[in-house]
């Protein structure tokens, strides 16, 4: 009765829940704790019969793990129920009380021992009782604690549920049912179960899932090849198979063996005769062979000789491998000069086709690229034939290609000369006596300027002596002859391309040590040091590849190809203001984006073509300047339309500064490299000297109300650029020509898209300003393109007079330094005007502190506009 009138009373009717659901906790603890052995052995058992392993022992091993299980079984129940004790509520209440500081349970069932009948202790006990309540009363459940490392250090209870998740994935409940049949009067048992069993599994090389023969009716498509495999249980000769499907004649065995096997090669019918039997008609599907097709008629090759070969191959399971097989075609070959001998013997050019990495290879496309130049068929007439395979080995060919082997070609005249004698030399060993004969003869005369440097002609030299002495004793041989064709080929680059190899793989090698700075974080001084490195590697590549383009022009008779429509022209300016741009973002810390420009700046690098310059400015036709004022109109007009996105996304996100756009750089100054509106304003500057243009202290006509932002500042900055371009349209030669009149009317449509854009930029509709400002800019670069191809009609009939022209006025001329034009209108000098790399190197350091202070925007608007028009300038 004490017990009730216990301050703990009515505490205990307040944590009625969190009790119950701690005395359950302990429940589940002590089940855990006392049976976990039991249902280990419950899941392991269960996943070995779920998987069907049973069937794969001896009945004998079968029997005696039931056994083992079973008295396993009986052990661990028995130690568990002894092990397990049932949780009272005293426990529950123990197990809350002991997870709170204090224990406020245990001191509210406390009665006072000392100081009974004393006014102070009576007092103190009172407000003892009063706080152990207040936090009694914030009691909640204990979890219950299910941890078994220490009772399981292995992880057996783990495997076996790992086995039991796998068995319930991929076994199957029906093979459980098997067990019965394997103690005395299994057949019996069976009657209620399924009494056989049958899988179909395709070959591997189809992909497809295997069929459970149990749950299939009527008719059946599988591959040519699936394995079928049938299992009887129950009384011998109770079931039997009848099939049609496997066209066996030997070892076919008895037809009621419990467990068949069998390939299906042909359509039929599939039995099991018996009780709870089921029939099915089977038919094959044959696996049909692979085919592959090029997919254009010629591979395209590089400059250095690199083919690339497009292809398509297809098959219904997917291909496994293919190759290509160039052969020499004898009956298109030219038998004259050095191929008239008979040849050696040598093996076709094999080559792997490339496969797609990821995803299927049933139907796909890809590329064949290799090169080719160093093989004794370069140039000759081949038959391409391509050869893919599927899994089961059936093979496809293409139809034969003839064709020449890419390979890549030699301007220089000395530098084919070799080449074609290494063909001769590797044509035949017999040619070895003709190949010295012909080398020492192109070469008798070496002053005629056939070299370029001592250096090859020496190389040159001993190449003779080596091939004169293995001629004349009678040694040449395969190795010899390898040699000597590898050092032919040596030769031809180096008289080819002089060292533009050298200069090539230091821009290389320069780009990839300003990459890994960038990624290793390298300091600021690091990184200009290694910038300063690219700079001077692309100058002398530029070089080197400048005399190249000039050897192809003059070994074209002068006629330098057109360039195509969508062809992008730079000019070695444009390169600089490249890896400037790489070199601010560097200074900015975004890399990342460092990274991607630099990587575009190598692409660009390695795959350009360098072309003849036209001598500068002065003398430019009007066509030209024409062009120019085009391309300056294009320019503003992408700046323009940069800051109206700008001013688009300021709208939507009215706290952030339009300078933080990234992504949306205009091609107009500085406009879209972080500026704010308010800078707009010195973003303008051209080069002086274009007709239309203003100087170099001027604005653009496109900038000239740029002081503010908005869209009422652009709308202006538009109005103008659109009278600028009717300007130029009032000045663009060509009339009458078809090419002519096609510009004109591709500019007369850029107006009109520059007028829709003004009036949206009035009505502050940003979206429908920036869509005709896309269709201004597109109608521009379609004038330009037409502009162009009238400039290239004009010249074809004016090629003559005014090439001669030309030359004699470019000998009068000179360029701002005061050095002579040269022919063909190409200004430049013999004469190195940098005298010494101390020269150089301090131009470069003056340009780089140009640079560095025009980005401190503390400086004064005047001394900033001086900086800028100085870079822009030089």
């Amino acid at each position: 009765m004490q017990r009730q009138t216990t301050p703990l009373t009515p505490v205990l009717t307040r944590l009625r829940r969190p009790l119950t659901l701690t005395w359950a906790g302990l429940i589940a603890e002590r089940l855990v704790r006392a049976f976990w052995p039991l249902w280990s052995l419950v899941a392991a058992v269960a996943a070995m019969l779920l998987l069907g392993l049973h069937d794969l022992m001896a009945l004998e091993v079968v029997w005696g793990i039931m056994v083992a299980a079973l008295l396993a079984f009986v052990i661990f129940a028995v130690r568990g129920l002894r092990a397990f004790r049932w949780p009272s509520r005293e426990d529950a209440l123990a197990r809350i009380d002991a997870s709170m500081p204090g224990h406020p349970l245990a001191a509210l069932a406390d009665a006072q021992a000392v100081g009974s009948g004393d006014a102070g202790s009576e007092a103190l006990w009172r407000a003892h009782q009063a706080r152990m309540a207040e936090r009694a009363a914030e009691a909640r459940a204990v979890e219950p604690d299910l941890r078994l490392s220490e009772r399981d250090p292995f992880g057996l209870r783990y495997i076996a549920l790992l086995g039991l998740v796998v068995a319930l994935l991929f076994g199957s409940v029906w093979r459980v049912g098997s067990v019965a049949g394997m103690g005395p009067g299994g057949g019996a048992a069976l009657a209620n179960g399924p009494a056989w069993e049958g899988w179909i599994e395709p070959p591997a090389h189809t992909g497809l899932p295997s069929l459970y023969l149990n749950d299939q009716t009527g008719e059946i498509e599988v591959p040519e090849g699936s394995r079928v495999t049938v299992r009887l249980y129950g009384e011998v000769g109770a079931l039997s198979v009848a099939e049609t499907v496997s066209g066996r004649t030997e070892d076919v065995g008895a037809a009621t063996d419990p467990e068949q096997g069998f390939d299906i090669t042909q359509d039929g019918t599939l039995m099991i005769d018996g009780p709870g039997g089921k029939s099915w008609t089977v038919m094959a599907l044959p696996d049909q062979g692979p085919s592959v097709q090029i997919m254009q008629t010629g591979a395209e090759t590089t400059f250095d000789g690199q083919m690339s070969q497009p292809f398509r191959a297809k098959d219904d399971y997917g291909v496994v491998e293919g190759r290509a097989v160039f052969r020499l075609d004898m009956a298109e070959l030219d038998r004259r000069h050095g191929l008239q001998a008979d040849p050696d013997p040598r093996d076709p050019i094999e080559l792997d086709l490339p496969m797609p990495i990821t995803g299927d290879r049933i139907d796909f496309t890809e590329t064949l690229i290799e090169n080719l130049s160093q093989h004794p068929w370069a140039h000759l007439p081949v038959t391409l034939e391509l050869e893919v395979r599927d899994a089961d080995g059936q093979a496809g060919l293409s139809a034969p290609e003839q064709m020449r082997l890419p390979a890549r070609r030699f301007f220089d005249p000395m530098a084919a000369a070799v080449i074609e004698q290494r063909r001769d030399l590797l044509w035949s060993m017999e040619n070895g006596k003709r190949v010295t004969q012909v080398l020492r003869a192109v070469s008798h005369r070496p002053e005629d300027g056939l070299f370029r440097s001592e250096t090859a002609y020496l190389k040159l030299r001993v190449i003779l002596r080596r091939l004169e002495t293995l001629v004349r004793h009678d040694s040449l041989d395969k190795a010899a002859q390898d040699e000597i064709a590898q050092a032919l080929w040596d030769l031809a680059i180096l008289l080819e391309e002089g060292d533009i190899g050298d200069a090539l793989e230091r821009m290389r090698a320069a780009q990839e040590r300003l990459s890994e700075a960038m990624r290793n974080g390298a300091t600021e001084e690091e990184i200009a040091r290694l910038m300063q490195e690219l700079r001077e590697a692309t100058n002398d590549y530029l070089r080197q590849k400048m005399q190249q383009a000039q050897r192809e022009n003059q070994q074209q008779n002068g006629d330098t190809p057109p360039m195509s429509d969508d062809a992008m022209q730079m000019t070695q300016q444009d390169l600089q203001d490249m890896m400037d741009r790489i070199q601010e973002l560097m200074e900015q810390g975004r890399m990342a984006e460092a990274q991607e420009a630099l990587r575009q700046f190598q692409e660009m690098m390695e795959n350009m073509q360098v072309t003849q310059g036209q001598g500068g400015q002065q003398g430019q036709s009007p066509g030209q300047q024409a062009m120019e004022g085009l391309a300056e109109t294009l320019r503003n007009q992408q700046g323009l339309s940069d800051d109206a996105f700008r001013d688009l996304q300021e709208q939507f996100n009215p706290g952030a500064q339009s300078g933080q756009s990234q992504g949306n750089e205009g091609r107009n100054g500085g406009q879209g490299q972080g500026q704010s509106h308010d800078q707009q304003g010195q973003q303008g500057q051209g080069q002086g000297g274009q007709p239309g243009q203003p100087g170099e202290g001027g604005q653009e006509p496109g900038n000239q109300q740029a002081e503010t932002g908005g869209p009422g500042n652009l709308a202006g900055r538009q109005e103008a650029l659109r009278r600028e371009l009717e300007r130029q349209r009032g000045n663009l030669p060509g009339a009458g020509t078809e090419g002519g009149d096609a510009a004109r009317e591709s500019l007369e449509r850029a107006d009109r898209a520059m007028e829709g854009a003004e009036q949206a930029l009035r009505g502050n509709d940003l979206p429908e300003a920036l869509d005709r400002q896309s269709e201004a800019m597109e109608a521009l670069r379609e004038g330009m393109r037409n502009l162009g191809e009238a400039m290239a009609e004009n010249s074809q009939h004016q090629q003559g007079g005014q090439g001669q022209a030309r030359g004699e006025a470019g000998a009068q001329e000179s360029d701002p330094l005061g050095r002579q034009a040269g022919q063909g209108g190409q200004v430049g000098t013999q004469d190195s005007l940098l005298q010494g790399e101390d020269v150089y190197r301090r131009a470069r350091e003056l340009l780089d502190e140009i640079r560095r202070r025009s980005g401190e925007g503390e400086r004064p608007d005047v001394e900033l506009d001086y900086l800028k028009r100085l870079l822009d300038r030089f």
